[in-house]
């Protein structure tokens, strides 16, 4: 009897456990305005939420029983952050937390972010709580191809929000390279290294497809990973800030047929035409970054020009050598407005834009009923200096509750 008692309890235990995780999996998200990045912002709009997943979207929607309910006076989609090194650069700017540039050899494609990214840095979770609920992080600028990127949520819990393991490949042009390594000196000799890696990658596929195994070569991870990017398995992500950088990026795409993301593009400004007849988007620099070396010529201006001409942008929130080690990407866009930028331009360059750009429009960046329930609430116009991120979900989980 007493063995029959502890197995009836235990069964009213789980029972209750389960009913408590779907009760914290219900909820109501209501805004004074909602702006769901796909269609005009709502007006006493109200996101319904269950199990990690939008279940409606509209105005006034009746709240079921058993949901809680929060209120804010602004809600968006949570922010995509499409070129970070967050995980892999650590927020204390110390060599046991910077493992975002690997320095003894220019061209190292290879390198996978998932072997070098920290699920435990503290830095994951300061700007998560700012509204970055995704991030695309990886190896950062300053080599040739300094390796791979990732895309993977902020929530903490390690790598169980993993959405992509390798979803770009990082390559820089400019005076950055010169700086780290022996060679190359110059953009000439470097995009030449490149093509001829490239070359070599064309080669290897051929050869690798070869149905006689015998005649295949052995494995070589960089060119393997190079012709990742030739196929468009990879999309690559070149840093470039010049305008003669930008152009030298521009013929590399063409020549190669590359599914090419322009990052940084500090003088894109000048080069407008020549960047929409490609074709290709641009994660622009941070709007405040430092006007110095290839960054002389940047402009508050940017990300307004190039979206009045009509070519995906996204916001980044950049690299920077002092702590925190990451920009407020709110902050970025919010000056991009006060430059130009129309409000809603820069919402959807934090949210749909990037998410499209690094290829997860599908599951996040606009609040649309089956997406990914990731959610900022705010009390106030969110790009007001006086408003705050005071709630963040990701996947319908309340993983913040500081306003900042």
């Amino acid at each position: 009897m007493k063995k029959h008692i502890q197995v009836v309890a235990a069964i009213v235990a789980g029972l209750a456990i389960v009913g408590a995780r779907q009760v914290q999996a219900q909820i109501a998200v209501k805004g004074e305005t909602v702006y769901t990045m796909a269609g005009t912002p709502i007006k006493n709009g109200v996101v319904l939420i269950k199990d990690g997943k939008i279940e409606a979207v509209g105005a006034n929607l009746q709240v079921p029983q058993n949901y809680k309910t929060y209120s804010a006076k602004v809600v968006t989609p949570g922010f995509v952050d499409a070129h970070t090194s967050v995980g892999l650069a650590g927020i204390y700017n110390v060599p046991a937390d910077q493992q975002q540039l690997e320095k003894t050899a220019p061209i190292q494609p290879e390198l996978r972010a998932i072997d070098a990214y920290n699920p435990n840095e503290e830095l994951i979770g300061w700007v998560r709580s700012h509204g970055v609920t995704t991030i695309n992080t990886g190896h950062a600028p300053g080599a040739l191809a300094s390796g791979q990127l990732m895309t993977l949520k902020t929530a903490a819990s390690g790598f169980s929000n993993l959405l992509d393991t390798t979803s770009m490949v990082a390559f820089t042009l400019g005076n950055q390279v010169a700086e780290n390594y022996n060679s190359p000196k110059t953009t000439a000799k470097g995009i030449a290294m490149l093509r001829a890696e490239l070359q070599a990658a064309q080669v290897y596929a051929k050869k690798m497809g070869n149905k006689d195994a015998a005649k295949r070569p052995d494995r070589n991870l960089k060119l393997e990973t190079l012709a990742g990017v030739l196929s468009g398995k990879y999309k690559a992500l070149v840093t470039a800030n010049k305008a003669q950088d930008i152009m030298a990026a521009l013929r590399l795409a063409k020549e190669f047929n590359l599914d090419m993301v322009l990052d940084g593009a500090s003088e894109a400004y000048l080069l407008v035409e020549e960047i929409k007849a490609a074709g290709v988007p641009v994660i622009v620099h941070p709007t405040m970054a430092r006007a110095y070396g290839e960054n002389k010529n940047i402009s508050f201006e940017t990300a307004a020009i190039l979206a009045k001409a009509g070519i995906p942008v996204a916001i980044q929130s950049g690299f920077e050598a002092y702590v925190p080690r990451a920009r407020v990407l709110l902050f970025e866009a919010s000056v991009a407005v006060a430059n130009g930028m129309k409000p809603e331009q820069a919402l959807a360059a934090l949210t749909i834009a990037p998410s499209k750009i690094i290829g997860q429009d599908k599951r996040i960046g606009s609040l649309e009923k089956g997406k990914d329930a990731d959610i900022v609430l705010f009390d106030g116009d969110p790009f007001e200096y006086t408003s705050h991120v005071c709630t963040v979900l990701v996947d319908g989980k309340v993983v913040s509750e500081a306003c900042m």
